[in-house]
């Protein structure tokens, strides 16, 4: 059961990290190319999209590997186990404040109502997910570490 536990909780993490990495470094890229405004209306889409998504599972998987750590508590690997947790809490709160605040501006603008620093926004957002995607690779690598 436990093993079941690790699989699924690897799985889960690597399909959020490898989300946030497409987001990063493929679907923003993509945005940034398109003619006009449609860029910036499908990052306000993305955002409302992925906003409604991302809270359960960045905590799901911040669960998860709780409980993988507490039940794995005095076996080999479980320090690992718990450094990706301690990163995954560092991914929720850069969210909760450099984040989420941009986001949750940015997905409700449209052509006719974004500010005139929207780029710079929307910039600023694309740094500091940079960061969380580092830090959620590395609390990937840490749970397939501990699961090896």
């Amino acid at each position: 059961m436990l093993n079941a536990l690790e699989v699924f909780t690897t799985v889960v993490v690597g399909v959020m990290v490898g989300v946030e990495f497409s987001v990063a470094f493929v679907m923003n890229r993509i945005f940034n190319a398109l003619p006009e405004d449609s860029g910036q209306l499908g990052r306000a889409h993305g955002g409302r999209m992925l906003g409604a998504v991302m809270p359960f599972w960045y905590i799901g998987s911040l669960v998860l590997v709780a409980i993988w750590a507490i039940a794995r508590w005095p076996h080999e690997g479980t320090g690992l186990v718990v450094s990706a947790g301690v990163l995954l809490i560092v991914s929720v709160i850069m969210s909760i404040l450099l984040l989420v605040p941009i986001n949750n501006r940015s997905k409700a603008w449209t052509p006719d109502n974004r500010p005139a620093d929207w780029k710079e926004q929307m910039n600023r957002w694309d740094r500091y997910h940079y960061v969380r995607v580092a830090v959620l690779i590395a609390a990937f690598t840490l749970l397939v570490a501990g699961l090896v």
